[in-house]
């Protein structure tokens, strides 16, 4: 036996005698709350939600912009995403390659993206720099350029996109579940960033025309997240932000969101295939409705970590997938408090156990309709959705994030606060109730990408719906 392994660690060695210091031990939680925002308005119009959040040295900024996509014009589709993007290829005081340069001195970072509720900017900048880079955000804002060049090649490269995002099984059933679940009259029906048709339709006269009917200060929001200590917040806004101009706009009445969830199954063949993407899903309350916590706990449990059932089942004791997850996303919300948001489960099989996976994928959900979720799945849950939240938060951009999605969901300031108090006194009925609700086992819509010659006869003797085969 070696000297290293002939005494104990806490014996003499050569003479000389180790102290052992006691294990440190966590300490006692602080409590911790989604922090509330300042609300206040610029006398442009802009609204203002600022959040002093010491430590956070890199501030982040999120520019609500009210031009939904069911603005667009029919046959320009897409022009929403062009402008979004259009926005840092240069201003009246910068081109476009000016404009990338004054950011990377700032150390920021600017991106901006169009869904259907509206135009989401965000900004990224160290504190010490944040009044400049406010400064190149409100020209991008209030002056852009939107050259003819720079629109062509933008309109270019979202044209190269299209062929990829169909190559893509996800990206496919998604576009295919959207076309399937709402009527051709509904902006959900498309593509969100346009077809190839509408796309090409578009120039820097459609972006400039979309620009100055929607974009304006008196229907935007700032969202302010950081440490604002040494920073006079209150001149840095006027001075940038403050200086954007426009005429006062209104909000644009939202068509009501409707669907057709009837049970059925859509196969997008994909010849030679060898695995299958499931896609499965159905409209639903969004934010404003008193189910949303205890469904957001309940869709959690079906299949919301490497833990939940969906996955116990199709993964561990099956293996007939990676993964398997469930999920509720906001699609449109209304002043007035209507809206929809879209429940999917989604993943991907091997080919040859299509048929087998989702035979034992509605049984887990009928399992749950007949038994219930357990208190065991229900207070793993909570743990996991409001015990790790102050992780989630760490950063400035999570909360500017979640703010201005509140923002765009028309919630109040404190919603994501007392939602997390709303998941934790959520009961286990409760949230058996909401998922079992959310996830009927005969009003679902089923999109498979995979190879039909293999899957379409053992997926229509399941009996979950007509099945239709379609190609691209």
């Amino acid at each position: 036996m070696s000297d290293a392994t002939a005494h104990s660690p806490d014996q003499p060695r050569n003479g000389v005698s180790m102290e052992f210091h006691p294990q440190p031990r966590g300490g006692q939680p602080k409590p911790w709350a989604f922090p509330a925002p300042e609300r206040g308005e610029l006398p442009n119009g802009l609204t203002v939600l600022r959040c002093h959040r010491p430590g956070q040295k890199v501030v982040a900024v999120e520019i609500n912009l009210l031009a939904p996509l069911d603005a667009e014009p029919r046959q320009q589709e897409g022009v929403a995403a062009i402008m979004a993007r259009a926005f840092s290829e240069g201003t009246d005081r910068h081109s476009a390659e000016e404009f990338s340069a004054e950011l990377e001195r700032c150390g920021a970072t600017l991106d901006a993206h169009a869904d259907h509720p509206g135009i989401r900017v965000s900004l990224e900048v160290p504190a010490s720099r944040l009044t400049k880079a406010l400064g190149l955000l409100s020209d991008a804002l209030r002056a852009p350029a939107f050259p003819e060049s720079e629109i062509e090649r933008l309109v270019r490269n979202r044209l190269d996109e299209i062929p990829h995002e169909l190559a893509n099984p996800a990206r496919r059933a998604a576009i295919a579940l959207s076309d399937e679940l709402f009527p051709d009259v509904s902006r959900l029906s498309r593509p969100r960033q346009g077809a190839e048709k509408t796309i090409e339709r578009i120039d820097a006269a459609a972006v400039r025309a979309f620009y100055e009917a929607h974009v304006r200060p008196s229907t935007a929001t700032a969202v302010v997240v950081g440490d604002f200590t040494g920073v006079d917040l209150d001149k840095a806004l006027a001075d940038t932000l403050g200086t954007w101009t426009g005429a006062v706009g209104e909000e644009r009445p939202m068509p009501p969101i409707t669907a057709d969830d009837s049970g059925r199954v859509i196969i997008v063949d994909r010849p030679g295939s060898v695995q299958t993407q499931l896609l499965i899903g159905r409209i639903g309350p969004d934010r404003h409705d008193r189910v949303w916590p205890a469904q957001v706990l309940g869709t959690y449990c079906l299949g919301g970590t490497l833990t939940s059932r969906l996955d116990r089942v199709l993964r561990e004791e099956k293996g007939y997938t990676y993964g398997v997850r469930a999920f509720g996303q906001v699609l449109r919300s209304a002043p007035d408090g209507t809206g929809a948001s879209l429940l999917a489960i989604n993943g991907s099989v091997a080919t040859d156990v299509t048929g087998p996976a989702l035979a034992d994928l509605w049984q887990v959900l009928r399992t749950l309709a007949e038994e219930g979720l357990t208190d065991a799945e229900r207070d793993a849950a909570v743990q996991n959705l409001v015990g790790v939240a102050p992780l989630r938060y760490e950063t400035a951009a999570a909360v500017a994030g979640t703010l201005a999605d509140q923002v765009e969901q028309y919630l109040p300031d404190d919603y994501q606060a007392r939602l997390y108090a709303r998941l934790a006194e959520t009961g286990t009925v409760e949230a058996t109730a909401a998922v079992v609700a959310a996830f009927p086992a005969d009003r679902l819509v089923t999109v498979l990408v995979g190879d039909a010659s293999q899957i379409a006869d053992p997926v229509r003797d399941l009996g979950i719906g007509e099945v239709t085969v379609v190609t691209d």
